[in-house]
């Protein structure tokens, strides 16, 4: 078995949680963000089946070679606009992402994002900041969105 661990990203938007929650499972929104920078997710490349067994699948293409990842994960919880709950079962342990969503008394909207059962792999700093990308990506186009 491999060693697996947990990681948590906390980000604030100037943006309702309903919208956020939307941005997460539309696939007309997910493509403008989806993934790390130097990769796009096709709208063809994403299955959004929003309901608790459902399916969540992405495929993300590297921009410079045309390779393609997907991720497959099933929905475990959907609490719309506070919670959202996968499970991606092809890894190993099933690594879980839990995303929260929580109004600020400003308007503004904490979203906090718990990985648990994270292979040492996803762990790696490099993996981390390519994460990090994908949450700067959201941010900017909530940015073009909301202004």
């Amino acid at each position: 078995m491999t060693e697996t661990g947990e990681l948590t990203y906390k980000r604030v938007h100037r943006a309702s949680p309903e919208l956020l929650f939307d941005c997460m499972t539309q696939p007309e929104h997910l493509i403008h963000f989806w993934g790390p920078t130097g990769t796009t997710t096709p709208l063809d490349g994403i299955v959004v089946d929003l309901r608790p067994g459902g399916a969540f699948e992405t495929t993300m293409v590297n921009d410079a070679d045309g390779s393609a990842y997907t991720m497959r994960a099933i929905y475990a919880e959907i609490e719309r606009p506070h919670r959202l709950v996968w499970i991606e079962g092809e890894v190993e342990g099933g690594m879980r992402t839990e995303i929260t969503f929580t109004q600020l008394s400003n308007g503004d909207t904490e979203v906090v994002t718990h990985q648990t059962n994270v292979p040492a792999a996803y762990m790696s700093a490099e993996a981390r900041a390519g994460f990090a990308t994908s949450l700067d990506r959201f941010e900017k186009y909530l940015a073009e969105i909301t202004a």
